[in-house]
């Protein structure tokens, strides 16, 4: 069966498994899943997450990522401040910010 052709009405969350932080193929298939499918319900990253991937996990779908435990929190926010911006578009914001026309 083509996962293409998946009907996702219905589905609320779906999570995708980071099995090693060093197998990106979570990243494709979030991506995959907003952009070729539409899918608008929450993306969970699970397994080997590290807080310096989370910039790229929120830019290519997902919504939520578990962290290890003991991990702080905190930490894993300041990732977010220290990337402010970004010149191209991303799975969830297709339109670079720089562009005069969606």
């Amino acid at each position: 069966m083509d996962p293409r052709t998946l009907d996702l009405s219905g589905v609320i969350r779906i999570d995708l498994q980071f099995p090693k932080f060093t197998d990106g193929r979570a990243y494709s298939q979030a991506f995959l899943l907003r952009r070729r499918l539409g899918f608008a319900g929450e993306l969970r990253a699970t397994g080997d997450v590290l807080i310096d991937q989370l910039v790229q996990m929120q830019r290519t779908g997902f919504d939520v990522a578990v962290l290890r435990e003991g991990v702080d929190a905190s930490a894993a926010q300041r990732q977010f401040e220290r990337f402010a911006g970004f010149y191209q578009g991303s799975a969830v914001s297709t339109h670079p910010p720089f562009a005069t026309t969606p």
